[in-house]
């Protein structure tokens, strides 16, 4: 495994629409342990395949507490979403940056995993934050495109002393 470099605001990647998975093959493997090491050394809950710079339609997301239930999705498709949360979201791709951002409460994925077996899964909460936002990395749509205000700098400090 390896840590990859994340891609960064500006990089026109993060705008494009990426292609579906059609190989499960070793080089697939290889992709989804390494995003998932970025992702963890990186503190996200979240990240997708063109923020290590690769346009497939492969995502990695734990929102667990101790780190450990890793879901890896691939050619996700949300079939089903109710209720609405809003609040702060960032991204690995903007550090330091957060927006209000709405997104529903409840959404029901299907997706393949590793080895080209379909899935589906619900989530609820930040799960379901998180799969609405990597769905839309694939798709080449960015948080900040969705957030009804972005933070300042203070408003950012307040959010992160609350955390403490």
């Amino acid at each position: 495994m390896a840590i990859r470099n994340i891609v960064k605001e500006g990089d026109d990647i993060l705008n494009k629409k990426c292609r579906p998975v059609e190989k499960f093959d070793q080089k697939l493997h290889t992709l989804l342990n390494d995003m998932a090491e970025t992702m963890y050394n990186a503190e996200g809950v979240g990240l997708a395949a063109p923020q290590v710079g690769i346009l497939r339609r492969v995502a990695v997301i734990d929102v667990s507490e101790n780190r450990n239930e890793l879901i890896e999705f691939i050619n996700p498709q949300i079939i089903a979403f109710s209720g609405e949360q809003t609040g702060n979201e960032g991204c690995l791709s903007f550090p330091g940056q957060y927006g209000i951002v709405t997104r529903p409460d409840y959404v029901k994925v299907k997706a393949l995993n590793r080895f080209g077996e379909e899935f589906v899964t619900e989530g609820r909460g930040l799960l379901a934050r998180a799969i609405c936002h990597e769905t839309d990395h694939l798709n080449g749509m960015v948080f900040k495109k969705l957030a009804q205000k972005m933070l300042s700098k203070r408003e950012i400090e307040e959010m992160t002393k609350k955390r403490r």
